[in-house]
C-alpha cells in the first residue's frame, strides 16, 4: 500500500517552510508507528515496517482517463524518484528517506546518508535521513496539502 502526499509550493519562499512541513509531518508519523508498535508488541503481534521518502520536485496533477474510468492522479520523474528513494529506506535502515534536492532545503534537519543508486537512475544520488536533534523553530508551512493514494 502507498500514499503520495504532495506539499504545493507557489514560490521559493514558501519551500523550506514546505520542506520543514513535509518533514515534519514524517517525523510525526514515525513516531506514531513506533507508540503503535510498543502496543503491538506487548499484544504479540507482529510490528508495522513502513519507509517514508520525501523529494522536492515538479508533477503534475488532476484527472486522468476517460469519462468512464477518470482518476486523480500524480505523474512526473518527481514521482518515480520518491518511489524509489522510499523502497531504498528499509535497507538502509531508516524510516525517512530523503533527496538531495529535499535535503538543500531543509539542511540543518537532516544527515547525509551517503552516495547510493536508484533504480534507473544513471547517476548515484546523495541521500538524507533526519537527525536525532529537531530545531525548535521549525517554520509552518502555509499552504494547502494534497493527498493522493
Amino acid at each position: 500500500m502507498g500514499m503520495l502526499a504532495i506539499f504545493e509550493v507557489g514560490d521559493t519562499a514558501d519551500v523550506e517552510r514546505a520542506c520543514h512541513s513535509a518533514l515534519r509531518a514524517a517525523r510525526n508519523a514515525a513516531v506514531a508507528a513506533e507508540k503503535c508498535n510498543a502496543e503491538r508488541t506487548a499484544a504479540g503481534k507482529p510490528v508495522i515496517r513502513f519507509g517514508l521518502a520525501l523529494h522536492l520536485g515538479e508533477v503534475y496533477y488532476g484527472n486522468i482517463g476517460a469519462p468512464g474510468r477518470l482518476d486523480f492522479t500524480v505523474i512526473g520523474p518527481a514521482v518515480n524518484q520518491a518511489s524509489r528513494l522510499e523502497k531504498l529506506s528499509a535497507e538502509l535502515g531508516r524510516s525517512i528517506v530523503t533527496s538531495a534536492s529535499f535535503a538543500a532545503a531543509a539542511p540543518q534537519c537532516l544527515e547525509s546518508l551517503g552516495f547510493h543508486q536508484l533504480r534507473g537512475v544513471t547517476e548515484q544520488q546523495e541521500l538524507f535521513s533526519p537527525t536525532q536533534e529537531w530545531p525548535s523553530s521549525v517554520p509552518s508551512y502555509n499552504g494547502e496539502f494534497k493527498l493522493s493514494g
